[in-house]
């Protein structure tokens, strides 16, 4: 069941939900219950409730590699996603996925996924195959701005156009690519890819779950009303580096000053002004309790038996279609 967004009480609580899970997350990569690390998306959470809660239960979309707050925003249990983090049997995925491919077909969401723009031809995808099927789904295909100059991107971008297909893409602009700043990487805007295929193309402020939301509303009932696909600039900032690792790295491409600014435009206060003071409070403590049990859930559940190593990872009982050389 996909995850109810229609309230602004309901959009702080999945944005609280996000941020209180990757400030878990964080914790037990640093205890080493999860394996390898991961891309926090702590800052970002407005884009994906504010995207998510435009959605109808049929659309589908696509994720990144710092996929955990679409994964969470579209409605997957917080305690199924911790155990695939950590790679346990009751993991979303049987814990094989991990943080950068967690799927559930279940509530549209087509997988995470570890290669830049990758996600991008596979909602066109989606997108084509819900129009051979005369329905008014919509495909979300979520990438930063690394992925502006990716061949896949752009291809995908052109066919979508050229078939006006329902495919909303939503660009997550934190201004850096790892650690390079988009400024120094990408020539024109991130708008105007969009725009030389005639697509659509709104910027929006990231940090503003409401302002997101109202964005991709517009988007997403003009791609399901016919009218082709539309792009998404969502200017926001990751609080986080790039992945786990850059603590121990300790790399410097950003100024304290710089953090602090984008601070003071952290979406969860600015969600929490719209609500009561004792609203907000009970939503707090439900979520932080919710976590525990998550916690426990996740540290609970047994590791995979290697012998099963090999197990989903090959196709079997195929048949060939009619014609073709079996």
């Amino acid at each position: 069941m996909t995850a109810p967004l229609d309230s602004p009480g309901e959009r702080y609580r999945m944005l609280r939900l996000i941020r209180g899970f990757e400030e878990l997350a964080l914790a037990l990569v640093r205890a080493g219950a999860i394996p390898g690390g991961i891309h926090p998306y702590i800052g970002q959470e407005a884009v994906a409730v504010g995207v998510c809660s435009a959605l109808g239960p049929a659309d589908t979309l696509t994720s990144t590699h710092r996929g955990h707050g679409h994964v969470l925003a579209r409605g997957v249990a917080p305690d199924r996603l911790l155990a695939e983090l950590a790679g346990r049997v009751d993991g979303l995925n049987r814990g094989r996925g991990g943080s950068m491919h967690a799927a559930d077909l279940g509530l549209g969401i087509l997988g995470a996924n570890g290669i830049v723009g990758a996600g991008a031809p596979i909602a066109v995808g989606a997108a084509w195959a819900a129009r051979q099927a005369r329905t008014s789904a919509v495909a979300v295909s979520f990438f930063g701005d690394g992925a502006l100059n990716q061949g896949v991107l752009l291809e995908s971008l052109n066919l979508a156009a050229m078939w006006r297909l329902p495919v909303v893409f939503v660009c997550e602009n934190n201004g850096y690519a790892t650690t390079l700043p988009a400024a120094t990487a990408v020539a024109g805007s991130a708008t105007g890819r969009a725009e030389a295929f005639g697509i659509p193309a709104e910027r929006v402020d990231g940090m503003d779950v409401e302002a997101v939301r109202a964005a991709a509303l517009r988007a997403v009932q003009r791609a399901a009303d016919g009218g082709g696909p539309g792009f998404l600039e969502c200017r926001t900032y990751r609080y986080e580096g790039h992945h786990t690792m850059e603590r121990r790295m300790k790399l410097r491409y950003r100024t304290p000053e710089e953090v602090e600014a984008w601070r003071d435009q952290d979406p969860l206060p600015r969600a929490a002004a719209l609500l009561e003071a004792a609203a907000v409070g009970a939503i707090d403590r439900e979520v932080a309790e919710l976590l525990g049990r998550a916690e426990e859930f996740a540290l609970a559940s047994p590791h995979p038996d290697p012998a099963g190593a090999l197990d989903h990872l090959y196709a079997d009982g195929l048949r060939p279609r009619a014609g073709a050389t079996a």
